[in-house]
């Protein structure tokens, strides 16, 4: 895949163009429909997932709870930490998606830690909107 589309998801933004193209190497990009699940809740997680198109509902307890759109990401939780994941998420849209998977990432940790660094990062972030919607 071509490191400049790392560019337009926040969680990889910062990092240096070097890192990104490593980061490329590893990403693998998918197209999705619209009404695609694509991660259920409670879930074993295997995968990142960056949104480079399209737009997706992220559901907790079948609850609504937040949308996604174009340069977000999710499931960096349940990858990084091993957990479950901790909410589905469903495509609205059709999609176009970067993913990395758990095996990917445990790569990059040695390769790029800034990266992972980021992800970390992130869900220290989340952590606080995670606790407030978990009941």
């Amino acid at each position: 895949m071509d490191a400049a589309h790392l560019k337009s998801i926040s969680l990889f933004a910062p990092l240096a163009d070097e890192d990104l193209n490593v980061i490329a190497a590893f990403a693998e990009e998918v197209s999705v429909p619209e009404g695609k699940k694509l991660i259920n809740e409670g879930d074993y997680a295997y995968e990142l997932m960056a949104i480079e198109e399209g737009t997706a509902r992220v559901e907790r307890g079948g609850e609504h709870v937040a949308d996604l759109k174009a340069g977000d990401f999710f499931g960096e939780v349940g990858v990084v930490e091993s957990e479950r994941r901790n909410a589905s998420v469903i495509a609205t849209s059709p999609m176009r998606l970067i993913v990395l998977t758990r095996w990917e990432i445990k790569r990059l940790e040695k390769r790029v830690p800034e990266a992972i660094e980021q992800l970390r990062s992130a869900i220290e972030q989340r952590r606080p909107q995670l606790e407030s919607h978990s009941g």
